[in-house]
């Protein structure tokens, strides 16, 4: 059986062709249960709405996988500090933005704290040697943190389509595996 797998985006979204939205296919053509909401007012987001709404959605979903991307890390991160959400088996963490990032349209997010407990069995931070984001000595620091395993590609800028992360066998492979 297949375990359900939830999406988590950031800022604008990661519809077609970020690879987020070419893994919620690949997970649906093997038949398998994934949830890949647009959270609400994606490119002026807040972080109450977007709480409540992936608590509500975790609730009636049970994933037992949550991949985040971008703000979509700093959401889980929230969600964790708060602690009402379910433990998942496995979570993938792909291009975290740096926890004190500062853009206007995005304060209510930040500052964050690194959380406790992950609120999952198993976790994966992935980044990039050049996030504009997240420089590879705060992804470092957060790893190390964390006590997570990391992945760290080469050049892969914010790990995105503009990165050139559309089709990502990798994170297939993460998922199905």
């Amino acid at each position: 059986m297949r375990e359900k797998t939830l999406l988590l985006h950031g800022w604008g979204g990661s519809d077609n062709p970020h690879w987020q939205a070419w893994l919620a296919g690949e997970i649906a053509k093997d038949y398998g249960m994934v949830a890949f909401p647009l959270l609400d007012n994606p490119h002026f987001p807040t972080k109450n709405r977007w709480m409540t709404q992936v608590k509500e959605l975790m609730a009636q979903f049970q994933p037992e996988v949550v991949i985040c991307h971008s703000l979509g890390n700093i959401l889980w991160l929230h969600l964790c500090n708060e602690g009402e959400i379910d433990p998942v088996k496995r979570l993938l963490l792909v291009a975290p933005p740096r926890l004190d990032l500062e853009l206007d349209t995005l304060k209510s997010f930040f500052p964050v704290s690194i959380p406790d407990f992950l609120y999952a069995e198993e976790a994966l931070l992935v980044t990039s040697t050049n996030d504009p984001y997240m420089s590879s000595e705060e992804a470092s620091t957060l790893q190390e943190v964390l006590d997570i395993e990391m992945k760290v590609l080469e050049n892969a800028g914010h790990i995105n389509a503009d990165s050139g992360f559309g089709e990502w066998p990798w994170a297939k492979e993460w998922v199905m595996g």
